[in-house]
């Protein structure tokens, strides 16, 4: 084999891939938010997920997709892990239609059709309202030309009369099991090392189509690449949480069991898929009719794929709560960390695979980041109760490294969502991480009042005089409104815009400045009465006037999540 007819395979499995990934990115931003409407609407037992997962799966051609928003939708709470199941059970049906088109593409050639879809793809990129649609058409152009240009290598290659390759796949006795073992693994390290399925089933194709691998260690090297594609990914969710692996373990367990009932009636099973193709495994390569024959070796391979995956299901879906069981028995819970430990829940390195589905993973995480300052704003309202000097020191030291962790949230989450906007994203995404990105400066702000307050207390405390009971009545007054400002913001936060009423979160904002504008004229006059001296009095009313500055932050996040401009304090 020349090694120009070497670069030009890996050149067009590289734009197969790139093609594949093109279409499905460009998908996903035209019906991103659909798509996850209709995961969470649809998912009501266990036959639904499974027609959502197939759905969104064939739709966006990328069963990682689909379980990563899965797996996000679990988080959220919006899924059980059962449901979940379900719906990756759906995606492994989904993603053998990639197959069916991979077979269609070597059935004939169709490098003829994607030159006029090319010159369309240009033209709706340079127009801007669609533009998207013109990379899906330059992602299915790709993916055409690659599988096209594929095929002729296929025939350049002669393989069929290529001694060392023959020799090679000769070399393994058919009908023997150890040899469908050995295929089996050779796809699963193929699938691991490449990080592609659908360059693997090319390969295979390829292979198969030519005559020089025969259709039985075809097949072992289809049920390999199950295996190795979830191997690829438990390894992307090992950094991630206890969901995210329970779920891609889940993946593994429903391939695995697969190929073991498969390899029991792996003769028997392939024969009956050949007959619903019309191939005949027993034809010679002397028969007259045996170019024709080979060339129905594409559909047996894909046909393959989808009974093997829709049998699976089949068996499967009546045993979901026992694979549910198992999944957590097998991946238990990581030992709960401090919450005063500085760590990210949601947003994942290895498992992010999407822009649009990202987005997801970053909203929980702003709400996991407003739920921690609301915590520290509670150790705020304890401390101004201690009177236990040593109590005092390590609740206020807890505070500092809380401003501290909402400082380094605030940085992680805005170059995690700097990443995100890296890649082309449609405009409702963009606006959203404009929003989500004023959102995390202004909980940051939160944190740095709640952390000023606290310096006032223990200023005072290092001081000889105290509040009097009428101060302390009053501060704590304003700590329940600021704590129920607090409150509200959470519900906006994690709540649907659509369900959620802004006005409340007003309400309370305009009586903390009316109960502001009251101490501060009812302090003046204290003051003036010497019920207390000017420097406590400076005291409580920094106290106070953080409380409403805090006030405003909480309104600056709930316009932000609800897309109304820039609150003017």
């Amino acid at each position: 084999m020349s090694i120009w007819i070497f670069f030009k395979l890996i050149g067009s499995l590289a734009l197969l891939m790139f093609g594949m990934k093109s279409m499905s990115d460009s998908l996903q931003k035209m019906a991103g938010p659909q798509l996850r409407h209709v995961l969470g609407a649809m998912t009501t037992n266990r036959f639904t997920g499974i027609l959502t997962g197939t759905f969104i799966t064939a739709a966006v051609q990328s069963s990682t997709a689909t379980t990563v928003m899965t797996v996000s939708f679990v988080n959220a709470g919006l899924l059980t892990l059962a449901q979940a199941i379900s719906v990756i059970m759906g995606a492994n049906i989904g993603t053998t239609l990639t197959a069916w088109i991979m077979s269609a593409g070597f059935s004939f050639n169709i490098t003829d059709f994607v030159w006029p879809a090319f010159f369309i793809a240009i033209i709706l990129i340079y127009s801007k309202k669609r533009k998207i649609a013109g990379d899906f058409i330059f992602g299915v152009s790709f993916m055409f030309l690659g599988l096209g240009t594929l095929r002729q290598t296929g025939i350049d290659m002669d393989l069929a009369h290529t001694q060392p390759v023959l020799d090679f796949f000769a070399s393994f006795d058919p009908n023997s099991f150890l040899t469908t073992i050995i295929f089996l693994l050779i796809g699963s390290v193929l699938t691991m090392c490449v990080q592609s399925s659908a360059a693997i089933m090319a390969i295979t194709m390829i292979l198969c189509s030519t005559g020089v691998l025969p259709i039985y260690q075809g097949i072992a090297l289809v049920m390999g690449e199950n295996i190795g594609t979830t191997v690829t990914s438990n390894i992307a969710a090992m950094t991630a949480n206890t969901q995210a692996r329970r779920a891609a373990f889940a993946h593994m367990f429903f391939n695995l069991f697969g190929v073991l009932w498969v390899l029991i009636v792996f003769r028997p099973f392939i024969n009956m898929v050949c007959g619903f193709v019309g191939y005949d495994e027993t034809m010679v390569k002397t028969d007259s009719h045996f170019v024709e024959n080979v060339a129905k070796l594409s559909f047996v391979l894909a046909a393959f794929h989808t009974c093997f995956n829709l049998t699976n299901t089949a068996i499967l879906v009546w045993f979901i709560p026992q694979i549910e069981k198992i999944v957590c028995y097998v991946i238990k819970p990581k030992r709960k960390a401090d919450e005063d430990d500085f760590r990210l829940r949601f947003i994942q390195t290895g498992i992010m695979k999407t822009p649009e589905i990202s987005v997801l993973e970053a909203q929980k995480e702003i709400h996991s980041f407003a739920e921690r300052i609301q915590r520290m704003f509670g150790m705020v309202r304890e401390l101004l109760g201690e009177k236990n000097p040593d109590k005092f020191v390590k609740l206020f030291s807890r505070i500092e490294k809380y401003e501290g962790i909402s400082d380094n949230m605030e940085i992680e989450i805005a170059n995690y969502l700097d990443q995100v906007s890296d890649a082309h994203l449609s405009d409702e995404t963009k606006a959203k991480i404009r929003a989500m990105l004023r959102e995390i400066s202004e909980i940051e702000s939160i944190g740095d009042s709640c952390y000023n307050i606290a310096r006032t207390i223990s200023r005072k405390i290092n001081g000889k005089e105290d509040f009097t009971a009428k101060q302390y009545e009053h501060i704590h007054q304003m700590f329940e409104l600021t704590d129920n400002s607090l409150s509200q913001m959470n519900i906006i936060l994690v709540g649907h815009k659509s369900d959620v009423d802004v006005n409340h979160s007003f309400n309370i904002e305009n009586e903390i400045n009316n109960y502001r504008n009251q101490l501060k004229t009812q302090n003046i006059n204290d003051v003036n009465n010497h019920e207390y001296t000017y420097a406590i009095g400076t005291m409580y009313m920094d106290i106070i006037q953080e409380c409403e500055k805090l006030g405003d932050y909480v309104v600056n996040v709930v316009e932000a999540r609800m897309g109304i401009r820039q609150h003017e304090a």
